[in-house]
């Protein structure tokens, strides 16, 4: 058994963390998201940006959605650390502008058509609020820390690092936006990529959706969560693998099922619920009911996927095996060790960090058991990306 080294592909470069200001009380729309003539400046001939961006997990559920990656509820995740992507984008001005995006796509060392394809269907997607995608030739390389078939989700880490350089491409080279609209912008281009994508744009902790109770809050972007109990800006997160292949189903596909859903009004008014009730729980270090919702969430997440239309199981019975030696263990010795599913089989072990030996000393002997080949990912709440550049 052992616990999975990520590796960070960071040669040569050194990071550098944006951070974001406080946030205006102005309403913002698509339309802002959109250059007007005049603040569109000159671009270089070509160059690099390279970020890091991590995946991150969601405690109240985002699932369902309409329009253009429109949630149907408002949704809440941490940060993660150690499980990131860091992507480079080279770009090189053109003779001439081009009809389609111009991309070529390598992950991991080798290029990969699929993925450019996506790339180049995302970018075309851009063109009204980035301009300059038409004058140039793009060459992304991509790397994950943590095994491509481990159930992460890499479309969050991968969409957001895109965006991400996208946005800083723009920024450094028109110099209007702030950190804070920086940020905006990057989460929006992100999360029309991959809805999750909108929240790994910030670190620690962000939610997505529009809700009464988080100011400042919309459903084009996400927004930083910083008013949190000291107890939990350091939490652990150990990433069961069950199940490292891939999904049988696509959370785009879940997604869409959600619509006529018997269960769908009701999750949605239980998920705006849930965001209040978090919301009080984090400011207050509330553990115990931290875990009663957060498990509450993963569960009902399954339950609607096995009662869509068609319907479906993406849990594994080593899943199960695993929820039920929580509750046995955490009942026998009263410790603060919580799970939670994303839309797979694998199990986020959610814990505080002084509890962190006595969780890894049951996690070795009980739990790894049930995990493929014994493995697992350690990681805990991160600070966000980071724009990495060269050394010297």
């Amino acid at each position: 058994m052992y616990c999975y080294t990520l590796l960070f592909f960071e040669q040569n470069l050194t990071p550098r963390v944006y951070q974001t200001t406080t946030r205006s009380n102005k309403t913002v729309t698509e339309q802002d998201f959109i250059p007007r003539k005049d603040e569109l400046g000159e671009h270089p001939d070509e160059g690099t940006i390279t970020w890091k961006s991590p995946s991150n997990i969601a405690l109240v559920k985002y699932w369902g959605k309409k329009g253009n990656q429109i949630p149907a509820n408002a949704s809440i995740s941490f940060t993660l650390s150690n499980c990131a992507t860091t992507t480079s984008v080279f770009y090189e001005r053109l003779a001439n502008p081009v009809e389609k995006p111009s991309i070529r796509f390598f992950f991991e060392g080798k290029e990969n058509p699929q993925f450019g394809e996506k790339t180049i269907t995302f970018f075309e997607k851009m063109r009204p609020y980035f301009p300059f995608i038409d004058h140039y030739h793009f060459q992304i390389k991509t790397e994950n820390s943590f095994p491509h078939s481990s159930g992460i989700a890499s479309s969050a880490s991968g969409m957001s690092a895109v965006a991400l350089a996208l946005t800083s491409l723009e920024n450094e080279h028109r110099s209007v936006w702030s950190d804070d609209a920086f940020h905006k912008k990057a989460s929006f281009a992100a999360r029309i990529g991959s809805g999750s994508a909108a929240r790994s744009v910030y670190g620690s902790m962000a939610m997505w959706g529009q809700h009464q109770d988080y100011k400042g809050s919309s459903d084009l972007f996400a927004i930083p969560v910083t008013h949190t109990h000291q107890v939990f800006k350091t939490f652990k997160d150990v990433i069961l693998l069950v199940d490292q292949g891939k999904k049988k189903v696509s959370s785009t596909v879940g997604h869409g099922l959600l619509k006529g859903h018997p269960f769908g009004k009701n999750r949605y008014e239980v998920a705006q619920k849930n965001m209040s009730s978090i919301l009080s729980i984090l400011k207050n270090g509330e553990l115990e009911d931290f875990g009663k919702l957060v498990e509450s969430e993963a569960l009902m997440l399954h339950a609607l996927m096995m009662t869509s239309n068609p319907y479906f199981i993406l849990m594994k019975p080593n899943t199960l095996a695993i929820i039920e030696k929580i509750w046995d263990w955490r009942h026998e010795t009263g410790q603060h060790l919580y799970f939670t599913l994303d839309a797979g089989a694998n199990v986020h072990l959610l814990f505080p960090e002084d509890e962190e030996q006595i969780v890894m000393d049951f996690v070795k002997t009980e739990l790894v058991a049930h995990c493929e080949d014994n493995n697992y990912i350690c990681d805990h709440i991160g600070q966000g990306p980071a724009l990495l550049t060269p050394e010297g």
